[in-house]
C-alpha cells in the first residue's frame, strides 16, 4: 500500500484508546439501484472482483457488484487487533485476508479473519521496511496475498488448514527485488497485469515488473524529483501510475521492461494541503468507463484553492475534462475517486487530522485547514465524451475511502460526526457512523453508529463489501464487521 495507509498505521497515543462504543442507527429509504455501466474487466491473475484489492479491482474503481447489508436492523462488531488495518480483502473461499500494522512496533502483520465473526484465525508478521512497515497488497487468482515486504522481497502468502484443523498462514513463494529497489526505498504500489507479471512502484519513483515464474525483474526510473505516494492500477491497455507531478500510462516490452505510453502533468499546487500526506495528487489512478470499464482514467489534482477532477482517455492520454470539485467542504483529497460508467465520485479529506506525517511531507499550505469539514462531489462524463459536468457537491465528513455497490445502488462509507455539531472540530471523542449514501443526490439514506472515540477512527482507510452483504472496515485498532441482523 501507499504512504497514506502506512501513515494511518502510525502509533496512536494511549489516551486515544480510552473511548467507548455507543451503537445507534437510523432507517434506510433506498429505491431500485440505478445502472452505472460496466466495471473494469476481471484480471485473470487477481482474486474476486470487488474484494481482491484495496480499491476493489486492479483498475481501482472503488466499486463492486456485490450488495451491501440488506434491509433490517444493522449490527456491528469490532475485532480488536491492536493494529491499524487499511487492507481488508476477501478471497473466493470467503475468508478475509487483512494486512495490518501493529500500533506498538509498527510491524506489518497478515491476519486471516473468520467471515462470520470477524475474529482472527491466524496471523503472520512480516519484515518491517523503510515505510513504517506497511505496503499495498492484493489477492491473486489462488487467494494468496501478494506483497513486497521490508526486505524488498515479493511474497505470495497462502492460508490453509493444518492436519490438526487449525488455520495457518505461510509463504508460498518469494522473489528478491533488492537489486531493483534501491536501498532506503520501498514499494508503495503493487498490482498484476494481464500477462501475470507483478507491477510495482516505489516511493522514490522506480516502476518495475517482476515475474516470479521466471525470476525476471525489469525497471524504469521516472524523471528525477518525481515521487510515488499512491498505489497503481492495471487494465488490459496498460498500468497507470500517478506521481507527485504527473499521471502515466505504461506498458511492458516482451522482456518485461516498462515503457511510457503517455504522460500528463497536472497542477500540483503551491504545497501539500492540510489533510493530505504528500505534495501532489492524493489519488490512486482510477480506470472507469461506460463501454469497456477502462475507457477513462481519473485522478484529483492539487490545484489551489480548488482541486479539480481530471479525466483522460485511457488509450491516448487526451484530457476529457478538468472540473473543480469539493467546493462545499474544503477542496483537497487524499483518496482515490469512485469510477463507474460515466459517473465519478470524489471524497474530500481537507483538514483531516492524521496522527503522523511523512518525514518529507513538508509544511502544509495553508498551515491550518480550519478543521475537517468534509465534502463529497459527483461528476458525470457526458455520453459523447465531449466533457464533464458537476452533478452535485455536498458536505459529508467521510473518514474512510467510499465505495459504490452497483448491486444496491449505494455509496458505502464511514462518517466522522463532530462532537460539537455544525463545526469542523475533531476530537478523541468523535462518533463514527457507518453510512449509506444515495449516489443520485449525495444524501445519507441509512446510518449505524459504530462507536464513539479513537478506537473507531477509520483514518481514511478503505473498507470492503464481502459476500453475503457484510461490510468489513479497517480502523486504527482493528476491523469492524457490519451486517443486517
Amino acid at each position: 500500500m501507499r504512504l497514506k495507509p502506512l501513515l494511518r498505521a502510525a502509533a496512536l497515543s494511549a489516551a486515544a484508546l480510552l473511548a467507548l462504543a455507543a451503537p445507534a442507527q437510523t432507517s434506510a429509504a433506498s429505491g431500485a439501484a440505478p445502472s452505472y455501466g460496466p466495471l473494469p474487466p476481471h484480471n485473470p491473475y487477481a482474486g474476486p472482483d470487488g474484494t481482491a484489492t484495496m480499491h476493489g479491482d486492479t483498475g481501482s474503481s472503488d466499486a463492486t457488484s456485490l450488495p451491501g447489508p440488506g434491509p433490517g436492523e444493522l449490527t456491528s462488531h469490532r475485532t480488536a487487533l491492536a493494529s491499524a488495518c487499511p487492507t481488508v480483502l476477501a478471497g473466493s473461499d470467503g475468508y478475509l485476508v487483512t494486512l495490518c500494522t501493529t500500533i506498538f512496533g509498527q510491524v506489518p502483520t497478515v491476519h486471516l479473519l473468520d467471515p462470520e465473526s470477524g475474529d482472527s484465525l491466524a496471523e503472520l508478521p512480516l519484515t518491517k521496511g523503510t515505510l513504517l512497515g506497511g505496503v499495498y497488497a492484493y489477492l491473486d487468482h489462488r487467494d494468496r496475498l501478494v506483497v513486497i515486504d521490508g526486505t524488498r522481497t515479493l511474497l505470495r502468502i497462502a492460508h490453509r488448514r493444518t492436519a490438526a484443523g487449525d488455520w495457518q498462514l505461510s509463504v508460498d513463494s518469494s522473489l528478491p527485488l533488492a537489486t531493483a529497489i534501491p536501498d532506503g526505498d520501498g514499494s508503495v504500489g503493487i498490482a498484476p497485469d494481464w500477462q501475470g507479471r507483478v507491477w510495482f512502484a516505489t516511493a522514490g519513483g522506480v516502476v518495475g515488473t517482476a515475474d516470479d515464474r521466471t525470476g525476471t525483474v525489469r525497471t524504469l526510473a521516472l524523471p528525477a524529483g518525481e515521487k510515488t505516494a499512491n498505489s497503481i492500477s492495471t487494465a488490459p491497455g496498460g498500468t497507470a501510475v500517478a506521481t507527485t507531478h504527473a499521471l502515466y500510462l505504461l506498458t511492458a516490452d516482451p522482456d518485461g521492461t516498462p515503457r511510457t505510453l503517455w504522460r500528463q502533468a497536472y497542477d500540483r499546487g503551491p504545497g501539500r494541503k492540510p489533510g493530505q500526506l504528500s505534495w501532489g495528487t492524493g489519488s490512486t489512478p482510477v480506470f472507469f468507463g461506460p463501454r469497456t470499464g477502462t475507457d477513462y482514467l481519473a485522478i484529483v489534482d492539487n490545484a489551489a484553492p480548488t482541486a479539480d477532477l481530471l479525466v483522460y482517455r485511457a488509450d491516448s492520454g487526451e484530457r476529457v475534462c478538468s472540473v473543480p470539485v469539493l467546493k462545499a467542504g474544503g477542496s483537497g483529497s487524499e483518496n482515490a475517486p469512485i469510477g463507474a460508467g460515466n459517473a465519478v465520485f470524489i471524497a474530500g479529506t481537507y483538514g483531516y487530522p492524521y496522527p503522523k506525517l511523512p518525514a518529507d511531507a513538508g509544511p502544509s499550505v495553508p498551515a491550518s485547514g480550519g478543521g475537517f469539514r468534509g465534502g463529497l462531489s459527483r461528476v458525470d462524463v457526458r455520453p459523447d465524451g465531449s466533457g464533464c459536468d458537476l452533478a452535485w457537491d455536498v458536505r459529508a465528513r467521510s473518514s474512510a475511502v467510499p465505495f459504490l455497490s452497483t448491486a444496491d445502488g449505494l455509496i458505502h462509507t464511514v462518517l466522522r460526526e463532530p462532537l460539537i455539531p455544525g463545526t469542523g472540530t475533531t476530537t478523541l471523542l468523535d462518533p463514527y457512523d457507518y453510512a449509506e449514501i444515495d449516489p443520485e443526490t449525495g444524501t445519507v439514506v441509512r446510518a449505524h453508529r459504530l462507536g464513539i472515540g479513537a478506537l473507531y477512527d477509520t483514518l481514511q482507510m478503505a473498507g470492503t463489501i464481502a459476500p453475503g452483504g457484510v461490510v468489513f472496515q479497517g480502523t486504527v485498532t482493528g476491523v469492524v464487521r457490519v451486517a443486517a441482523g
